[in-house]
């Protein structure tokens, strides 16, 4: 136990293709727009028979949710359409202007050249004669054919290493500097084919995005017999060739809450400037730097439990896996403490990416067993799903938990986390990490425990890989420290230009009361 004990201590870290995409093939949108297609569905929502357009047409909708309900139910004749004809019999908005965009149809109450981007914040730059826009666009991606939220997909612009991920409603918010209006924006998520579209036409929106679902076909995945041992060896040895061995700034969103019967009682939320140093340095030379900050507590509830959340921060440093001291799972060499099969094949920005699937062997020590999503050619790892196993998991409530009341037991049940990285320039750094903690509570001489659950993430939102110093000694930010009780001043302005990972509805709905209750 002893020795299961410090392993912990050391490494526990707190469908089908449906169509392809058209290019533009035809002279003009009149052209293209006066195309045939006959519907065969005649009654369901908004978004299923425009799906059916798309589904016949070779292109996808770009819409603003506040013109056009996705969710409406809506009855139109089965016959033959012009494709601006089918638009308006299901939008019931004949004011909409349609525009083709790539391999997109876009829905506007304006044409798009009498659009007019207008900055929503604005702030004082080093130069006092001047003064930086930014624009901002907002968006829902959701999958393109059973049309359920796209979960932590990577949202970012093609020529700058600005980013964000969608939350658990496929919800996101990217806040742009004014000279990026004519970049493109990329969606992409493993799994799925990934989007590129012009931001111009999007600015100042929330529009509706899809992804559809990339299957490899069956007699691929047969013919190409894969060696899982091969796949992670050389994964291991190519990380000089795929990851930075110099240090860069990030820009990070963090984020950490607590749940208590279902229920959110504690949520605190800060931007971050993080040294990073290189993979082969090992993960304790970063650095962090406090940029803002804001606390949410609910202390009126009588019933609440109070509890607080420790190394939040330090652990998503710890889980930036291609670090030099890494979980035993990624490092293949003389490891006969897990057993690795070669479980899938999938994509990701239109690249091959095998999945590897991990268990450790009987008997063995190791904690954990997961998924790993290794590129096909350049072996990064790109992403990686893990637990740690149920039976340790009971074993290292001490691991866990910090400050326990004699009144109340605390018992692990669940413990998962997934690491993914973006590629800049063939270059692969951190850029989202989550870990979800459950437990149960249950105060002494009661018979029934809660739920309790505790999580983290961090993303990250913008690599400047041009600076390398590091932070003077008074800049640092302790991550070893319970982060909530860190002392901020109020800002009223807190975000300003930063991105963030945008609050799920829920959290949004639980933040209100809580706001409510305590003032």
């Amino acid at each position: 136990m002893k020795r299961t004990t410090q392993y912990l201590f050391h490494y526990v870290i707190p469908l089908l293709l449906l169509f392809s995409i058209a290019t533009t093939a035809f002279g003009n949108d009149g052209d293209i727009l006066s195309r045939k297609i006959e519907l065969s569905k005649n009654k369901g929502t908004v978004y299923q028979l425009l799906k059916e357009v798309s589904d016949k047409s070779g292109y996808l909708f770009i819409y603003d949710s506040q013109i056009v309900n996705n969710d409406k139910a809506v009855k139109v004749p089965k016959k033959e359409y012009t494709l601006r004809e089918a638009i308006y019999a299901i939008t019931g908005n004949k004011s909409l202007n349609i525009r083709i965009v790539g391999n997109h149809i876009l829905l506007n109450l304006q044409p798009v050249e009498d659009v007019v981007i207008e900055p929503v914040v604005k702030l004082q730059p080093e130069k006092k004669d001047s003064i930086i826009q930014y624009i901002t666009l907002g968006g829902t991606l959701v999958d393109g054919i059973s049309g359920d939220p796209i979960p932590y997909a990577a949202v970012g612009i093609l020529t700058s290493t600005i980013g964000t991920i969608t939350n658990q409603n496929g919800d996101f918010r990217l806040i742009l500097p004014d000279s990026l209006r004519h970049s493109k924006i990329k969606l992409s998520h493993v799994g799925y084919q990934s989007q590129e579209v012009e931001l111009s036409f999007l600015a100042d929106q929330h529009i509706i995005f899809t992804l559809d679902p990339k299957v490899i076909p069956l007699q691929e995945v047969v013919i190409r017999i894969v060696n899982p041992a091969d796949v992670l060896r050389n994964m291991w040895l190519k990380r000089s060739e795929n990851y930075s061995s110099s240090p860069v700034h990030i820009t990070a969103f963090y984020r950490e809450g607590i749940e208590h019967k279902n229920t959110n009682v504690s949520l605190t939320e800060a931007v971050l400037d993080i040294y990073k140093i290189g993979f082969q340095s090992g993960e304790k030379g970063d650095q962090v730097k406090l940029l803002k900050m804001r606390r949410i507590i609910d202390r009126q509830s009588p019933d609440t439990l109070i509890t607080k959340m420790k190394s939040g921060i330090n652990s998503s440093l710890l889980l930036d896996l291609i670090k030099s001291d890494t979980p035993g799972f990624l490092n293949p060499i003389n490891n006969g403490h897990y057993i690795y099969r070669h479980t899938d094949i999938t994509v990701l920005d239109g690249r091959r990416v095998n999945v590897i699937s991990f268990e450790p062997t009987s008997g063995a020590e190791p904690l954990y067993k997961g998924e790993l999503y290794i590129d096909a050619e350049s072996y990064a790892l790109v992403q990686a799903n893990f637990e740690i196993l149920p039976d340790y998991v009971k074993k290292a409530t001490d691991m866990f938990i910090v400050r326990k009341s004699r009144d109340i037991n605390i018992t692990p049940q669940h413990i998962t986390y997934v690491v993914s990285y973006k590629s800049l320039d063939g270059i692969y750094y951190l850029s989202h990490v989550r870990g979800d903690l459950y437990f149960r509570v249950r105060k002494k001489k009661r018979i029934f425990s809660t739920p309790l659950h505790m999580w983290f993430e961090l993303v990250n939102c913008e690599t400047d890989t041009s600076d390398n110093s590091r932070f003077a000694r008074n800049e640092r930010l302790s991550t070893q420290n319970i982060f909530s009780d860190t002392s901020f001043e109020y800002d009223p302005n807190f975000w300003g230009h930063f991105n963030v990972i945008m609050q799920e509805d829920k959290l949004k709905e639980s933040v209100l009361q809580i706001l409510k209750k305590n003032k």
